[in-house]
């Protein structure tokens, strides 16, 4: 049974920092040598897609992730039902590369419809195992009840 730990941000710029030092915590906790900055800039990546493409007014988003044998998962729940495009930016543009980086950099990604509202992105990262035992960061929630996304 995989490890999961997941944590609760306001839809607030300085939350993509929060979201990326929650991972950070998550992935040195579990001892986790590969992948590392690889999951750090698609979690930086997801939570300012969910500050400002993501959540409705008064709400924030959740991110989750969760380790097994060979894989991290990485999710982030947000208010929004409207489905992200990977779009194909100008060298000139200034925004607009999240997804076609959490789509280089993962194995694995997709998005969901979330219930009651909103939506979950995630992407997986194959990590051959690499984890040592597993120890949950302070302050995490280790619970994985499905959490409302406010």
């Amino acid at each position: 049974m995989p490890e999961l730990l997941q944590q609760f941000f306001d839809a607030r710029h300085h939350s993509v920092r929060k979201a990326r030092e929650f991972a950070t915590r998550a992935l040195d906790g579990w001892g986790l040598t590969s992948r590392t900055e690889d999951i750090r800039l698609c979690v930086s990546e997801l939570a300012t897609n969910a500050v400002v493409h993501g959540t409705t007014r008064g709400h924030g988003f959740l991110v989750r992730l969760a380790i097994d044998d060979n894989c991290v998962r990485l999710e982030v729940h947000d208010s929004r039902r409207q489905q992200p495009v990977v779009r194909e930016p100008a060298a000139t543009d200034v925004s607009g590369r999240g997804l076609m980086l959490v789509a280089a950099l993962s194995d694995e990604w997709g998005v969901k419809d979330r219930t009651p509202l909103g939506k979950i992105i995630w992407s997986c990262f194959k990590t051959a195992g690499d984890a040592a035992h597993p120890i949950s960061p302070p302050g995490s929630d280790r619970d994985d009840r499905p959490v409302e996304v406010r």
